[in-house]
């Protein structure tokens, strides 16, 4: 195996493997602590272990698939690290969706299990007569409230009953096996599940670990879900790989952020989206500089207030370019940063940036940027059950981001755009596809658009343009009640604008980039202006 950024090429390469050794090595001492409640490494093998024990008295079997639908918790944790004892498949479910993604991600997934907290049980159980290969349905409980009702032939169990005193299942895993499928926002389709390797996972953490230095004396801190590839292996299983800890919670408060980093003594944090900026726009304070933190990773730094960022609050930004495909594949580093850029590429992935043709460009030119590995099981092993999607991905031995940038003459490389038809809204990806197929849904829309706008707190606000059926009436009010209901929060345009036509090719393609021109015209409604809340 892989002998990089420190680790031996004798591992351990597979999560469970890891854990066990993490175990030996540290015991006692706090792992993670998130909302209060801490589990020691010594806990998280054990308690992963007793958990894989109960997915195993329920049937599941190794490369089996099973879901996760929970809110940041030392149990999510134990969910996740028993499936990787167990050689279950995890499937983790971003918790704000609802109706047709999470229908869709059960079915696609083929599932025949969902680990849930209790607030998501309504969600699951208006989609279950829809999900023939779903047997069990595990709830993690906070209260005595009654659960909703599921179809006869799935099974309810309480999560908690699932930690059994017994041995946990005997199952072999390699580097190469399937560990996870992460569900990335569908573009010009459905959602994809990306089937990512337990010796990726382990990358992606050792990779973060020797760019940030950690070491078992750092505190790493994050508000990330753990259905996301940055909460996972670049904090998680990141400060496991250093020895240190974690420090997790389920909220972002920016005006307090920085208090937490004090009193909990914290060294490092990972940002995305608009947290900078939000952090950023909070007044001044004398002692803004006065906290523990030294480093921050992730991205998008804007350029603009990068330097000011770093000055204001004494520490530095490790900005890096990835996705859920291949983690991070190019990075700045504390050696070498060229504010504005996201770095050069990492020494496991060969990086370039190609035209439309597949053909490397010169440095200046823009193109798309594509990744190959230098080393196997680094990178997505395919999308799940989607033979054609992955082979279009991988097209010319090159894997296509759909992400447009450029190089300059000294070989650092630019983020300019998405090719992709996708919205980026505060660190979360918007399917342009799935937001239009609710809104199209509706039994008064013709047809609509969705796009991105730029935002005020940099990335993008979420935009549709509709065009209501011929007689009918429709108010933006009446559109995004539905669309509560049918789609995650975060995906509920803000923006709503009536058309009697979108713009289209001869071929009937509309076309979005005369929308995105157009922005957020004099007659486009929006739904802060008005005091529309959007429930979580």
């Amino acid at each position: 195996m892989l002998d990089l950024y420190g680790a031996t090429p004798d591992g351990p390469w597979t999560i469970g493997s890891f854990i066990r050794d993490k175990a030996r090595r540290n015991g006692d001492k706090m792992a993670l602590e998130v909302e209060g409640e801490g589990r020691t490494y010594a806990e998280l093998d054990v308690r992963s272990d007793q958990l894989a024990a109960g997915l195993a008295s329920l049937g599941l079997e190794a490369d089996e698939r099973a879901c996760v639908m929970m809110d940041n918790s030392v149990q999510n944790v134990d969910t996740w690290f028993a499936m990787c004892m167990a050689g279950v498949i995890e499937v983790p479910i971003n918790t704000a969706n609802r109706g047709y993604l999470l229908r869709y991600i059960i079915h696609q997934s083929r599932s025949r299990a969902i680990v849930l907290d209790e607030t998501y049980a309504d969600r699951v159980a208006a989609v279950a007569d829809d999900q023939p290969e779903l047997e069990h349905v595990v709830i993690r409980r906070s209260g005595a409230a009654p659960l909703p009702d599921f179809p006869s032939r799935i099974a309810v169990h309480d999560l908690q009953e699932l930690y059994l005193d017994a041995a946990p299942p005997d199952v072999t895993r390699q580097p190469s096996d399937p560990a996870v499928i992460l569900y990335t926002s569908g573009t010009t389709g459905p959602s994809k599940g990306v089937v990512l390797p337990h010796a990726m996972n382990l990358t992606a953490a050792r990779n973060t670990v020797w760019l940030c230095r950690y070491g078992a004396d750092d505190r790493l801190y994050t508000v990330f879900p753990l259905f996301h590839i940055n909460a996972r292996y670049t904090s998680v299983m990141a400060a496991m790989e250093a020895d240190a800890s974690l420090i997790m919670d389920t909220r972002f408060s920016a005006s307090g952020f920085f208090d937490t980093c004090r009193e909990r003594d914290i060294t490092a944090f990972n940002y995305q989206g608009a947290l900078l900026t939000m952090l950023m726009k909070q007044p001044e304070r004398d002692d803004d500089a006065d906290n523990p933190v030294r480093v921050a990773f992730g991205a998008p730094a804007p350029v603009e207030i990068w330097r000011d960022f770093e000055a204001r609050f004494g520490l530095t930004l490790v900005e890096v370019y990835g996705m859920t495909e291949t983690a991070i594949s190019v990075q700045n580093t504390l050696d070498d940063t060229r504010v504005g850029s996201v770095g050069k590429p990492c020494p496991h992935f060969e990086v370039e940036i190609h035209d439309e043709h597949d053909r490397p460009v010169g440095p200046g030119v823009p193109g798309e940027i594509v990744v190959r590995p230098r080393h196997p099981d680094v990178m997505i092993r395919e999308y799940f059950d989607m033979p054609k999607e992955t082979l279009e991905a991988f097209r010319n031995l090159w894997f296509h981001t759909g992400d447009r940038a450029r190089t300059d003459e000294d070989g650092y490389f630019y983020f300019i755009d998405r090719i992709k038809d996708a919205i980026r809204r505060r660190g979360e990806n918007v399917s342009s596809f799935e937001v239009e197929r609710v809104v199209n849904d509706h039994d008064l829309v013709l047809e609509s658009a969705a796009y991105g706008v730029p935002s005020e707190l940099s990335e993008e606000e979420v935009m549709v343009a509709v065009v209501v059926k011929p007689g009918e009436q429709l108010t933006p009010e009446m559109l995004l009640d539905y669309c509560q209901e049918q789609m995650a929060h975060f995906a509920v345009p803000r923006y709503v604008r009536f058309v009697d036509e979108l713009p289209k090719t001869p071929s009937q393609r509309i076309q979005k980039y005369k929308l995105r021109d157009e922005a957020v015209t004099h007659d486009t409604w929006d739904r802060e202006a008005h005091g529309y809340e959007v429930r979580r």
